[in-house]
């Protein structure tokens, strides 16, 4: 091999010496913990927040009052977005479990009536008496069917994710310039954003009649960004070229379970008749939108009849009230000094 050879053959190995002691410690053998390497990371598990779950919360003074007990059905993905292109679904498949925790905050009582697969083969177990009683009297002992034993539903929330729109509206800048001499500083700065949105249909229905007591429909838009800088110059034999770059897009499945918590706190808040000034958002000014005067009242006892007839009647507050945006708005995560998963307040 040539010097020169050589001299380019060292060269390169220095820059993968340099990439791999970059990169971590990576060993072919595994070690005694049997890892090839110890993984990043280390962040703490928080709780999962949306700028409602502090009302939500606040809505279960109420929600103690008088136990309703609600049970959570399909809530699909309608979007038709899918997994065409290989990167999986679009939206979460989990809206309905977002409800369910978003019941749980507001104190709720829940039924399952989602995933009942475990019980119904514990009741086929029971049935052909296989399972044992947990304080047996006596030999051959097992656990009784007794009838009424399961509790039933007043109101059960289904609905769907029924919206998702790409880009809606993007702009971007970018400019370039620099020196006319050979030799001269040149750079490039750019920037760009774009929003989206994701919409959402839910009902809440009366278990016994099946009536349809309320309905709900809610979007949420979600914005992105990028900016990008670099920068080109020579310094006599050499040359450099330099770039920095950010991007950040509001989490999509955060936007879903914000919406799915904004629908729960407008349905349960009215079935439960909580006054609409008792769980007020951090706005705290003469434009809250919850100082609405008409909408000012005692709580009443959150029977279904009662429910039903002041939803019809109150249908027209539903322009002061379920349509102001920041109803109920408050960023409530603790433990977020930046926002809620990366966006900016």
């Amino acid at each position: 091999m040539t010097p020169r050879g050589r001299k380019y053959l060292l060269r390169s190995l220095a820059l993968v010496i340099a990439a791999s002691a970059l990169g971590g410690c990576i060993s072919p053998i595994p070690t005694e913990s049997g890892r090839y390497t110890s993984p990043i990371g280390g962040s703490p598990v928080i709780s999962n927040e949306t700028p409602y779950s502090g009302a939500l919360r606040c809505l279960g003074r109420y929600t103690v009052s008088r136990p309703l007990h609600i049970a959570v059905g399909q809530i699909a993905d309608y979007t038709g977005k899918n997994e065409s292109d290989n990167s999986g679904r679009k939206v979460t498949q989990g809206a309905a479990l977002m409800a369910m925790s978003a019941l749980s905050k507001a104190g709720v009582p829940l039924v399952e009536r989602f995933d009942t697969s475990v019980a119904e083969m514990e009741l086929k177990y029971a049935n052909n008496k296989l399972i044992g009683d947990d304080k047996p009297q006596g030999p051959g002992d097992y656990r009784k069917i007794m009838a009424g034993s399961i509790p039933g539903s007043d109101y059960y929330l289904v609905g769907g994710i029924t919206e998702l729109n790409f880009n809606i509206r993007s702009e971007g800048a970018n400019a370039d310039g620099g020196g006319t001499a050979t030799g001269a500083v040149k750079g490039t700065i750019g920037g760009s954003m774009y929003v989206m949105n994701v919409g959402l249909d839910l009902r809440l229905v009366d278990t016994n009649t099946l009536e349809v007591v309320d309905v709900i429909s809610y979007q949420k838009q979600i914005i992105g960004r990028q900016i990008s800088a670099g920068v080109f110059d020579f310094l006599g034999q050499t040359f450099f070229d330099a770039s920095v770059g950010e991007s950040a897009l509001e989490p999509i499945q955060l936007a879903v379970r914000s919406v799915i918590e904004r629908a729960t706190l407008e349905m349960i808040s009215r079935l439960y008749r909580a006054p609409q000034t008792a769980c007020t958002s951090t706005l705290g000014t003469d434009n809250d939108p919850l100082a609405d005067a008409r909408e000012r009242r005692a709580p009443q006892s959150p029977t279904s009849t009662n429910y039903r007839t002041t939803a019809m009647i109150e249908e027209k507050h539903n322009d002061t009230s379920r349509q102001e945006p920041y109803r109920w708005y408050g960023n409530s995560d603790a433990n977020s000094d930046t926002g809620l998963r990366g966006q900016l307040q």
